[in-house]
């Protein structure tokens, strides 16, 4: 009975606040990043008249499907303002004239910025207009403070934006049939023809004697059981190698097929390439070298040709894929902060705020990745982004191994192998390694991804110089923000409208169970439309036709479905381990060990704050640890070139350099001092 009452009271507020705007018309300067993904169609992407899976045409400037149903359910008419730039640079075009529109997109930080200077609207002052948008920052309290833009008002300043939000979102990738071809089976590997194996250059990170106990899901993933990692039985594989040298790939191959047996008893029989693929799991940093150098080595087997490559990103001359190798050696090597939620920063044991940028273990990780580049078993084209387009790895058998999307590489299961011939590639389980989360001072041997859903670093604003004087107008944007965080208007602003849903003949929607949730099918026709118009991207898809996915809460829901069932075998792995505990992950709260708080994406610096953290220059967006397409990074510099970097030649340099030169510990003065603030907002609620 409670939960109808409260169900009842969000559709009057709904209604009374919709009522209150009827027949407003709302300026939208809101889109995502170009003019595809705005709320109408643009000229390309609607040609001479595009007709959707809802029966509809549409023509240049028409809204798009999305908004057509929000205008109905909300009675508001939009207005396209929107110029097709990303929400850093729509903001810039439009902060000097912000009475010319009424809803904009920005940066987290920039419209908090402008916020506190008076230029938005404060949505906290309106939360009693915004029941299901409380509902839901009240239920996930690191998006309310990741939103803080003042800890001693309470004001928040924008709507925030979640790509998928407290799930995973990155995952080790491998093509998965070669595991297999080079592991599994009765017997010694044979092989007409291979290559050797560089001289070793990587050294042992895992323990070369002795044992580790690790919790893994069993093989048929019911439940979860204890494996040991027996290095007083088997030794370290790496160690191992190393020892003997260069050797022929079949010589490795075998090297690591008895390891895999003696390590641990014989768990894995004769599929041994289920340490590495399998539900059940267990690999680790050391294995997964050994593996590579095995790969690398086997061309003839693997591929046909005498050349393979190891570790690869997606497009390896675009510099906003090629740091996912960094974010890789963060879980490789138990380092934290390599793919935080903002810069990289992490929460320690401490409760306080600590940048991976200033610390020992960031650099020895990249080390260990220089180590690996060393001997081939990270690719050319990722070493010189000028000799290769990775972007051909896949279709054309050279690649074996990415950290990336699942939905969206996983695709290429459909559209680059050859699945006839068994070619299969896949995510596969995160990897072991030791993490310091202060259960033991000598660091804990688990799996533990921080690559973790939360609030994205943009958003969309109410205009104060827009609505002002205007109440209709104000009341149509807060009620827009309030309905795209209740449970209909999450569907709508993920899905599109009910048309592109599969429904019962009672009108109610065919649902799967997603995340212990029941959520709509999809239709038929819009599954056919997805990869007819897009390629089977659904991200793509949903933005350039539907005008869904653009800001709000989006749910993977709708993008699970449109995952190829290679890719879903794996990503069914990883959110089983998940479930099961034995993938340890940061958490969307304040939590008892402070270790697992996720850092909000957006800190409440004042000001004077920002101003003087925007004269670090090393440090900012920009700088030296840039994650853009076109910019340059020092953790990727150093993967590649080693320690060459002036004042970088060793990982306590690096980390001297940044703490002391580039002024990081100023920089970790200045967060630390939002970061009690806003611990202080949160324990005052």
């Amino acid at each position: 009975m409670k939960k109808f009452l409260s169900i009842l009271l969000a559709c009057v507020m709904l209604l009374s606040c919709a009522a209150m705007a009827e027949g407003a018309t709302l300026r939208m300067a809101t889109g995502y990043n170009s003019t595809k993904t705005g709320i109408a169609f643009d000229a390309e992407t609607a040609g001479s008249g595009v007709t959707l899976a809802d029966g509809i045409t549409y023509n240049t400037g028409d809204l798009k499907p999305t908004w057509v149903e929000a205008g109905k359910i909300l009675d508001i008419k939009f207005e396209d303002k929107y110029q097709g730039n990303s929400a850093g640079k729509e903001f810039e075009f439009w902060k000097d004239r912000l009475n010319e529109i009424d809803m904009i997109s920005g940066t987290a930080s920039v419209l908090s910025e402008y916020g506190e200077a008076g230029s938005l609207v404060n949505l906290a002052e309106y939360m009693d207009q915004m029941p299901s948008f409380k509902a839901y920052l009240d239920a996930n309290p690191i998006v309310r403070l990741s939103i803080t833009g003042n800890t001693s008002t309470g004001a928040i300043y924008f709507s925030p934006y979640f790509d998928g939000v407290n799930d995973i979102e990155r995952m080790p990738l491998m093509r998965a049939d070669w595991v297999a071809k080079l592991l599994d089976g009765e017997g010694e590997f044979t092989a007409d023809a291979c290559n050797d194996t560089a001289a070793p250059v990587y050294q042992p990170y895992m323990p070369t004697s002795g044992t580790v106990e690790i919790e893994t899901v069993t093989l048929d993933g019911t439940a979860t059981e204890m494996v040991t990692k027996n290095y007083d039985a088997a030794g370290n594989i790496v160690a191992l190698m190393n020892e003997k040298g260069a050797m022929s790939g079949v010589e490795a191959v075998n090297m690591l097929r008895t390891y895999i047996d003696t390590c641990y008893g014989g768990y894995y029989g004769t599929q041994r390439s289920n340490l590495f693929i399998g539900q059940n799991a267990a690999w680790d940093a050391d294995e997964m070298v050994a593996l590579l150098r095995c790969v690398v080595a086997n061309p003839q087997t693997l591929n046909g040709t005498d050349s393979v490559q190891g570790l690869f990103t997606r497009e390896e001359a675009n510099n906003q894929r090629r740091v996912d190798m960094i974010r890789l050696a963060g879980h490789l090597f138990g380092v934290r902060g390599m793919e935080s939620r903002q810069d990289y920063l992490y929460v320690g044991t401490d409760n306080e705020l600590h940048d991976a940028r200033q610390e020992t273990p960031a650099y020895e990780a990249m080390g260990r990745m220089h180590d690996m580049a060393s001997e081939g078993l990270i690719s050319k084209a990722f070493i010189d982004s000028s000799e290769e387009n990775s972007g051909t790895y896949l279709e054309n058998d050279l690649g074996f191994m990415s950290y990336d999307y699942n939905q969206t590489q996983t695709i290429m299961n459909a559209t680059k192998l050859q699945n006839d011939q068994g070619e299969k590639y896949m995510a596969v389980m995160v990897p072991v390694a030791r993490w310091y989360d202060g259960t033991d001072e000598n660091g804990v041997y688990m799996r533990f991804t921080e690559s973790w859903r939360s609030v994205k670093t943009d958003g969309w604003a109410i205009s104060k110089a827009g609505v002002e004087g205007d109440e209709a107008k104000l009341n149509a944007a807060l009620s827009l923000i309030d309905f795209a965080f209740s449970d209909r208007g999450q569907i709508l602003m993920s899905y599109g409208p009910d048309a592109f849903i599969k429904t019962k003949d009672d009108g109610s929607y065919e649902t799967f169970i997603f995340n212990g949730k029941e959520m709509p099918v999809i239709a038929d026709a819009t599954f056919a439309e997805l990869w007819e118009k897009a390629n089977g991207n659904y991200t793509n898809y949903a933005r350039m036709y539907l005008g869904s996915t653009l800001s709000f809460a989006k749910s993977q829901a709708f993008e699970y479905q449109c995952t190829n069932e290679i890719g879903k075998e794996g990503a069914g792995h990883i959110s089983v381990a998940i479930a099961l505990g034995t993938i340890k992950h940061p958490e969307l709260a304040i939590t008892e060990n402070p270790w697992y708080t996720s850092v909000p994406t957006v800190l409440p610096n004042t000001k004077v704050e920002n101003d003087e953290l925007n004269t670090y220059t090393e440090l900012t967006t920009s700088g030296k640890f840039n994650l853009a397409k076109d910019g340059e990074n020092v953790f990727v510099d150093i993967i590649v070139k080693g320690f060459t970097l002036d004042g970088m030649t060793s990982p306590e340099e690096a980390a001297q350099t940044v703490d002391t030169n580039w002024f990081g510990f100023d920089y970790l003065l200045l967060k630390n001092d939002a970061w009690t603030r806003l611990l202080s907002y949160y324990n005052s609620l």
